[in-house]
């Protein structure tokens, strides 16, 4: 079995989305949002089957999970994302140069996206409701234990394309076969860049073996700084949003750094509200005493391969600072640039903080969980990328194209 000639057909027909006026492409995913709560029983009932196979232990179950409420801000955000300008299209210059010939250079989707990504279906709407508003054709290789929710939603966005005139091929759902991986990471003449949203096992073996170009949205390892100038009552509310409000996702915080300062009448504060919701707290030497005295029931002390670790769980690692340089060396050392926090009143502080930390998304006495492509007014997101190139952050619909020249003349020669 090879995938070569879907990945084929996908790029022959990416044009006819690349081409697709703006007012169409906003009524196909206007009509892509109502049929998906058109049949949201039979899209829970699809996922239930993919539910049943994980244990309720299992941190990817929530990720996993579909409910009438999330299928209905799913469909809210495909909305808004047909309300966004579509970035293709845009010219970014128009010159004339002095031997007389026009030059264009504008915003061209990417062609042909393929999406790597584990356990979350609601990936599959706000990819293609993102790549179809941004006219690119769309591959997508989910995991296997959301088969049967990714089969189901794909069938609703095939019907949906077929019925606003647009072959459903635009869309194509790859088997979660592992063996046919390898083709996918190096189809470079049918697909244009390949963007892997999981986890750092994925995003890793998919940056080691592809030769299509890479968009790597990386695994939160995330930190919250709590600095002897804070506020105690923000810092308290900010760190039980960033831990417990969902902790299964790349947003949420994994590492706890508090200023020796403050540290004996913060912990035992936060220990408190942490033990509403059954966090385990993994403490440094300097964290355990302070702790175990408050009494503490879910302790353990932290190994070295506590630090660095994204959670995805009820668990937290803590560690007592010195001071704000050694906070940013133990940051500079163990981020994963994805969010980094600080909770401080003294502006000094917090000004070095926000230059010096190296992350996408910088914050400054707020959660990190607003690190998302909704909070910040993108509409939904195809993940958070932690590079340099092409797209930082919410990896959302304005980075969805690429650039071409056009160059019209009445017969220049060089």
């Amino acid at each position: 079995m090879s995938i070569l000639p879907q990945l084929e057909l996908t790029h022959r027909l990416a044009p006819q989305i690349a081409s697709l006026s703006d007012l169409k492409k906003k009524q196909l995913l206007e009509n892509l949002a109502l049929r998906v709560e058109e049949n949201e029983a039979f899209i829970l009932s699809e996922n239930a089957k993919d539910l049943e196979k994980l244990p309720d232990s299992d941190p990817k179950k929530d990720r996993l999970q579909l409910t009438s409420d999330r299928l209905k801000a799913i469909s809210q955000s495909i909305r808004e994302i047909a309300l966004l300008p579509d970035p293709s299209g845009k010219t970014i210059l128009d010159t004339i140069l002095p031997n007389g010939l026009n030059l264009k250079k504008l915003a061209v989707p990417l062609g042909v996206v393929g999406v790597i990504y584990e356990s979350r279906p609601n990936v599959t709407l706000d990819v293609t409701a993102l790549c179809l508003r941004s006219g690119n054709a769309v591959v997508l290789r989910g995991g296997s234990d959301a088969w049967s929710s990714n089969k189901a939603l794909v069938e609703i966005i095939h019907k949906t394309l077929l019925e606003n005139n647009l072959p459903a091929d635009l869309v194509c759902l790859l088997p979660p076969d592992r063996s046919l991986v390898h083709e996918l990471l190096t189809a470079t003449r049918f697909v244009d860049v390949l963007i892997p949203r999981g986890s750092d096992q994925l995003i890793q073996f998919v940056r080691q073996h592809a030769t299509v170009p890479t968009i790597e949205t990386g695994a939160g390892v995330v930190h919250l700084y709590v600095h002897s100038s804070g506020d105690p009552e923000n810092a308290i509310s900010i760190a039980i949003n960033a831990k417990t409000t969902r902790p299964s996702v790349c947003n949420a915080l994994d590492c706890l750094l508090v200023d020796q300062k403050v540290a004996e009448a913060f912990l035992p504060k936060l220990a408190i509200k942490l033990g509403d919701s059954k966090v385990e707290i993994h403490a440094d030497s300097g964290s355990y005493s302070i702790l175990k005295n408050a009494g503490y029931s879910l302790l353990v002390e932290a190994d070295e391969s506590d630090f660095g670790k994204e959670w995805l769980d009820f668990k937290l690692t803590v560690k007592v600072v010195s001071d704000l340089d050694e906070a940013l060396d133990h940051i500079r050392q163990f981020s994963s640039r994805h969010s980094e926090a600080i909770v401080a009143e003294d502006h000094t502080v917090i000004n070095r903080f926000l230059i010096e930390v190296d992350a996408a998304a910088v914050y400054a006495n707020a959660s990190t969980r607003f690190t998302d492509g909704g909070e910040f007014g993108l509409g939904a997101e195809i993940g958070i990328s932690t590079q340099k190139l092409h797209a930082r952050g919410p990896f959302a619909l304005e980075k969805l194209v690429t650039e071409k020249w056009i160059v019209t003349g009445n017969g220049q020669i060089r």
